[in-house]
């Protein structure tokens, strides 16, 4: 009888750390990488001081975002997609292209007390770089034009993930982004061009 007391003290304590450990495993933190795939609209401002009228064309476009969870509240996003290709127009009419590559990185708080319904404000910073730059012959001629290919900028940001399965979330997101470039006539500053647009877009993450 006795010797039986200490495996039943034995299977008692590996049962009872079983129980704790699949508890654990169940309220267990979500991870702190987040991995978003998303379809973006952007929508330019396109405002500029040149005169002529300059504008770009809206466009869909496909973005992933990485995210990194310092606190369950603060994470930062980093954003990226590949060149885009752009129309150029001068009062409507066709005048040009160009490729815009625009990562950004933002710090961002998450509220984490709404159950299923995660929203987050963020705001940092957006590099673009313009490529490609390509005029047709006779605005080439006529106006000699170059622009900045480097463009530095705030980003405003807000979303809501939904958690749709355990880790998975479906994303709504809307963010507004400061692009601009100066725009040169045979070296000679003629104004800025604003592209400064707002960016919606939904999609799918994966949180591990």
């Amino acid at each position: 009888m006795l010797s039986r007391l200490p495996l039943r003290s034995v299977a008692a304590a590996l049962l009872a750390a079983g129980a704790a450990f699949g508890a654990h495993a169940q309220g267990a933190p979500d991870g702190r990488w987040l991995v978003r795939a998303r379809a973006v609209n952007l929508d330019s401002a396109n405002k500029d001081s040149t005169g002529l009228g300059l504008s770009i064309n809206d466009k869909v476009l496909p973005e992933v975002d990485v995210s990194y969870f310092f606190t369950p509240q603060v994470a930062a996003e980093l954003v990226l997609t590949y060149p885009q290709l752009q129309d150029i127009r001068s009062n409507g009419s066709y005048i040009g292209s160009l490729r815009h590559l625009p990562p950004t990185l933002t710090v961002q708080y998450h509220f984490t007390n709404l159950g299923a319904f995660k929203p987050y404000v963020g705001a940092g910073i957006n590099y673009t770089r313009f490529s490609h730059v390509k005029f047709e012959p006779a605005v080439a001629t006529a106006l000699g034009p170059s622009i900045d290919k480097n463009s530095f900028g705030w980003a405003l940001q807000a979303g809501l993930d939904y958690e749709i399965a355990k880790n998975t979330y479906l994303n709504f997101d809307v963010k507004k982004v400061q692009i601009r470039t100066d725009v040169m006539s045979f070296g000679n500053k003629a104004g800025t061009f604003k592209v400064d647009p707002w960016l919606v877009g939904i999609g799918i993450g994966k949180r591990f």
